[in-house]
């Protein structure tokens, strides 16, 4: 038997690259997925503004590489 290497599963999440905040018409930063499969995408601004908030109802997140989203430190003090 010839042993079969699995690549690893490819993720959901997509890039924030080229997509617009659903607060405001700005470019997005910040893509948050809910505990129900559902994304948000937010600009700088109310990521931040909002990150408080945010954490308490992220389970995963993607960030434009650029970007220091204010609520990543938040999330590791959470659990």
């Amino acid at each position: 038997m010839t042993p079969t290497l699995t690549p690893p599963p490819e993720t959901d999440t997509r890039p924030v690259t080229g997509e617009s905040c659903d607060r405001c018409s700005a470019a997005a930063k910040l893509r948050i997925t809910l505990a129900g499969g559902e994304d948000l995408v937010f600009c700088g601004h109310h990521a931040n503004k909002y990150a408080e908030k945010l954490v308490k109802i992220t389970v995963d997140f993607t960030a434009d590489s650029e970007f220091d989203w204010r609520g990543s430190d938040l999330l590791g003090s959470k659990n």
